[in-house]
């Protein structure tokens, strides 16, 4: 019976690297506009989220949200959203990636009370859908298909 990594790998998928925090939250690198982060893998958080205080340093142009966010421990937060940027985990890539920004401070603050590395987000069903990905929670390692690239229109001329 051949391995899912084969089977994967055969499908062009990418293989990424988790590390399993001392939370037991799985934890990834990523890139976001060329500028790397560590974020919590959550299949449960609808949306990839970025800190509200990481506009700057991830280079993000953001709009104010009239949506509200809530999570763990934290309802009815203010949000921004921002569209068009570039996310990039290992190598996978995906462009036009939207992102919600809202205040990670209750988060980080729990981590920080378990021994654990503050994050700079939380990369969500969203991103995860979108690369038709694979967990295994054995091996701590998350796969995401490669996207295909387009294929440039080439004109045709009647002559």
């Amino acid at each position: 019976m051949a391995s899912l990594k084969k089977v994967l790998r055969k499908k062009k998928y990418i293989r990424v690297k988790l590390k399993k925090m001392v939370t037991n939250h799985l934890e990834l690198s990523a890139k976001i506009n060329g500028v790397k982060g560590v974020f919590i893998l959550d299949t449960g958080a609808s949306n990839s989220c970025v800190g509200l205080d990481l506009k700057d340093y991830f280079k993000l142009i953001t709009e104010e949200s009239d949506v509200k966010a809530a999570g763990a421990g934290a309802t009815d937060m203010e949000t921004h959203k921002s569209s068009n940027n570039i996310l990039k985990i290992g190598d996978w890539k995906l462009k036009n990636s939207d992102l919600v920004l809202f205040d990670l401070t209750h988060v980080n603050t729990a981590l920080k009370h378990h021994n654990a590395s503050e994050v700079h987000g939380i990369i969500g069903a969203d991103v995860l859908e979108k690369g038709k990905a694979f967990i295994d929670y054995d091996k701590k390692v998350l796969y995401l298909k490669k996207s295909k690239k387009k294929k440039a229109n080439k004109l045709k001329l009647p002559f």
